[in-house]
């Protein structure tokens, strides 16, 4: 079976997917934000075949996520290295442990957290909106679907558009013809 394609969508979530959608990929990543930039490194930690990580690795220099640079000329061998787009999907990566960590966390810990690097404390991680400082959770805030609106100051979506997560809005519906008597 052929995998769709996310690419043509307008969507910046499906977009998204398509670049980093495979949980190898994610996995890489998350090792690259550890600190690991070599092919054994990454093989080790994942315990995946070698041909999968070649491919992993080659799509996510592809995409912009790593870039490889050489680190040694005899024999050649080069590196992994998290580019400003591969760094930026550190809040991603965030999101998903606080996600893990509440609904699938290993009875007494272990596995990744993030911490305070001056206090070694335990952090709760929450996303917040930059300009306001708000959380990004209702009931603050939505995601909703389409176009966005012309200006801060648009009418808000119906809540009918935006009642559930990523909920598109219904189709219209004609008005009720007037009969005339």
């Amino acid at each position: 079976m052929q995998r769709k394609s996310f690419a043509d969508m307008p969507c910046p979530i499906a977009r998204s997917l398509e670049q980093v959608g495979e949980w190898w990929s994610i996995l890489i990543l998350r090792d690259a934000f550890a600190g690991k930039t070599r092919f054994d490194e990454f093989q080790q930690s994942l315990g995946i075949a070698s041909n999968m990580l070649t491919r992993r690795l080659a799509g996510l220099v592809e995409s912009g996520m790593l870039e490889r640079r050489l680190y040694s000329e005899r024999p050649p061998r080069h590196e992994y290295v998290l580019t400003e787009r591969g760094r930026d999907f550190r809040t991603v990566l965030i999101a998903l442990l606080a996600f893990g960590q509440r609904h699938f966390a290993v009875e007494g810990g272990g596995g990744a957290r993030v911490v305070d690097v001056e206090t070694g404390e335990i952090a709760e991680p929450m996303l917040v909106d930059r300009r306001s400082g708000k959380p990004l959770a209702e009931p603050h805030f939505r995601i909703v679907r389409g176009k966005l609106p012309a200006s801060p100051l648009a009418k808000p979506a119906r809540p009918a558009e935006s009642a559930g997560l990523l909920a598109a809005a219904p189709p219209a519906r004609p008005a009720p013809r007037r009969v005339r008597a």
